[in-house]
């Protein structure tokens, strides 16, 4: 099973709150983009190593996480 994360960038205001429920801790805030907003926005730092649980999706609390599993 193979996984997509995507995350509206721009929307993201960096909570973190994503990086606190990945259980493979691949969610990080990117230190080295900055967004439309002025933050740091979430990112998957390998996306091989995702199984797709959607707990990052689920706890953004401005949806702005997709995943798909395929």
């Amino acid at each position: 099973m193979s996984a997509k994360v995507t995350f509206d960038s721009d929307r993201c205001k960096g909570c973190e709150l994503c990086t606190t429920v990945c259980p493979k801790h691949i969610v990080i805030i990117d230190p080295s983009t900055i967004n439309r907003k002025g933050y740091h926005p979430a990112a998957v730092k390998d996306m091989e190593l995702c199984i797709a649980c959607a707990s990052c999706a689920k706890i953004c609390p401005d949806s702005i996480i997709t995943v798909e599993k395929f």
